[in-house]
């Protein structure tokens, strides 16, 4: 077995066995060391967006002390889900391993399936004007950052 995938794994034994959410473990790996990790803690932080993977996204920003993740690898026991991979992908990790894939965790009772196939769709354009004279604001802001 991958080391850090053996890594992601007992971080995920960790998160069952406390009762803190799914069997979702990850590590993010930079230059061969290990600069982030975490576990599903949805249901202990009573907060949907607990996964694994922004677990150990929120901890290797603060131990790298930086919100860009480039040239790291991300280590994760299943497939991320839309909401993780998303952040994946806004904190530029170069790459992604997963142990059990989508179909796997629709079998245990998670509905990641249901997010790719028929998407709820909940969204409607309010204010937009308004909305607009915020983002001309943030455009003329000296030294910004696109993030």
């Amino acid at each position: 077995m991958n080391k850090y995938m053996e890594m992601a794994v007992k971080e995920a034994v960790i998160g069952i066995r406390s009762g803190h959410g799914g069997p979702f473990g990850c590590v993010i790996v930079k230059a061969g060391k290990v600069v982030g990790q975490g576990h599903n803690e949805v249901i202990i932080k009573k907060d949907p967006t607990c996964h694994g993977e922004i677990m150990a996204i929120r901890d290797a920003c603060k131990n790298l002390e930086t919100h860009d993740l480039k040239g790291c690898e991300l280590y994760t026991t299943a497939e991320p889900c839309p909401m993780c991979q998303g952040a994946i992908m806004w904190a530029n990790i170069d790459k992604v391993y997963y142990g059990c894939n989508i179909s796997d965790t629709d079998r245990i009772g998670f509905r990641d399936q249901e997010f790719y196939e028929d998407p709820k769709e909940i969204s409607e354009e309010l204010d937009r004007k308004e909305c607009i004279k915020l983002f001309e604001e943030y455009v003329s802001t000296p030294n910004k950052q696109l993030y």
